[in-house]
């Protein structure tokens, strides 16, 4: 059994609608059980019993969400000096900004640099991912969609999202006791 953390915060509605869509896409792998909440309500506590976690930021200004920076900078914090998230499963996603462009892949990298700080094992979108050419960038699936919300693209992110969810349980060796 794996249990699957989706972290988002949302201006306009649509990056809590993709964490909607992404917690459909993990729900559907067998065993994987999952949590969707706003980066300002995660705990510590939430994270350590996460086996994997998709965090999830609308673009601003070639960035991620304020709300998302403060979440990283305190609860994570701690967790990394304590090795805590060393061995778990880790991806990302982020919306607006215009497809690909406009700061997607600057805050999709940023993201998974704190993934990786953290000593997560990151999961990427590859080119092969069904629906990938909707809305696929390597890093994570992002969307530029307008209010309202283009579900055309959904199946790329139901995919990316299966992976943590199928990932989470192969690396408990990795993981502090």
């Amino acid at each position: 059994m794996s249990h699957i953390t989706i972290i988002y915060e949302s201006d306009y509605g649509n990056t809590q609608k993709m964490a909607e869509a992404i917690a459909e896409g993990a729900k559907s792998v067998p065993g994987t059980t999952v949590s969707l909440k706003q980066a300002e309500k995660v705990t510590a506590d939430d994270m350590m019993k996460s086996d994997g976690v998709i965090i999830g930021t609308p673009v601003q200004m070639g960035s991620m969400d304020h709300r998302v920076k403060t979440f990283i900078d305190t609860v994570c914090g701690g967790l990394w000096m304590g090795n805590k998230m060393v061995g778990k499963v880790g991806a990302v996603f982020v919306t607006g900004s215009g497809y690909g462009g406009g700061g997607a892949e600057l805050t999709l990298l940023s993201l998974l640099n704190n993934l990786a700080e953290l000593g997560m094992v990151i999961v990427p979108l590859p080119k092969n991912t069904n629906g990938y050419e909707y809305g696929g960038l390597q890093w994570g699936p992002p969307t530029a969609d307008p209010p309202g919300f283009i579900w055309n693209r959904t199946a790329s992110r139901m995919k990316a999202s299966q992976r943590p969810g199928i990932m989470a349980p192969m690396w408990p060796e990795l993981r502090p006791p």
